[in-house]
């Protein structure tokens, strides 16, 4: 199927309270061009996350944007600093020797000194790295839906576009042997014109016609044409990725239709020209949209 390089992808994705939202955004670009904004404490997963794009993405310049929230109490964890408990333990005790007083120390008014017990996060990384996975790899495929429908609005208009360019192949081809002969028969016009013709050796007027047939054969030019153009729909039918060997196929294209042009050497075959020339611009526009 072919695909466009435009296209958007979300999801939200939630599996044992970790939650991740994901958006992908893409557009025309020669290559693979990714920027990825991820939070802090996930980082680690920047290669990871690269390397499922890349993977599924031929093609484009692709924004990522990537949102986290673990509420998971696997994920919380209570540290206890041993030494400074103790250390507010045995300060405490000096002041109640020091003082006199009674010695009423117990666990509850301990902790509640500041930095004695810590909640920390401890994430486990390859399970939040599964998570992730799923909700890149959903987002991708909510975004390549999208690319794909736009790809096959892009794929007629390219098919339309290529039975017009074989359209003015044709009208060339036809046109093409009759050149020869239209220029003998001016050359002969003009000859009487200008001498008596039956003063002229036939084989010198012979001659100059195979001369200049030689110089105006588009045969090959036509051939390779005709066949850039199939190389192209069929290409188009296979599905991406195509969007680099379509840039190539075009260059290709333009390259025989300028040679016709030059080597023509007549009125109604330059029109063609212009027009074919006109109608692989609009191809080549397109393509530039294709993964």
């Amino acid at each position: 199927m072919l695909r466009s390089m435009t296209g958007f992808g979300h999801c939200e994705y939630t599996e044992n309270d970790i939650t991740f939202t994901v958006e992908i955004k893409t557009v025309n670009h020669r290559y693979t061009d990714i920027f990825l904004r991820i939070p802090k404490q996930i980082s680690s997963f920047e290669d990871r996350v690269r390397s499922i794009i890349t993977s599924r993405i031929q093609r484009g310049k692709i924004d990522v944007y990537i949102n986290y929230d673990n509420k998971s109490s696997q994920s919380l964890q209570v540290l206890l600093d041993e030494k400074l408990a103790k250390a507010y333990c045995d300060a405490l005790k000096r002041i109640a020797d020091s003082l006199g007083l009674r010695d009423d120390i117990s666990v509850s008014s301990l902790v509640r000194f500041p930095d004695i017990l810590k909640v920390e996060k401890q994430d486990n990384d390859e399970y939040i790295g599964q998570v992730l996975d799923k909700a890149i790899n959903q987002a991708i495929d909510v975004l390549l839906e999208m690319r794909a429908k736009e790809g096959e609005k892009l794929k007629d208009s390219l098919l339309a576009n290529l039975s017009v360019i074989e359209e003015f192949t044709e009208k060339i081809r036809q046109k093409a042997p009759l050149v020869v002969k239209e220029y003998k028969e001016k050359l002969e016009s003009r000859l009487s014109e200008l001498i008596d013709i039956q003063r002229v050796d036939p084989a010198r007027i012979a001659a100059e016609v195979a001369l200049f047939a030689d110089k105006c054969n588009i045969d090959e030019e036509l051939v390779r044409l005709s066949s850039h153009i199939a190389q192209m729909r069929d290409m188009l039918n296979q599905g991406s990725p195509v969007g680099k060997k379509a840039d190539f196929l075009i260059q290709e294209m333009n390259r025989e239709v300028n040679t016709i042009g030059s080597k023509a050497g007549d009125l109604e075959i330059t029109k063609n020209v212009v027009e074919l020339k006109s109608e692989i611009e609009k191809l080549r526009e397109q393509i530039q949209n294709i993964e």
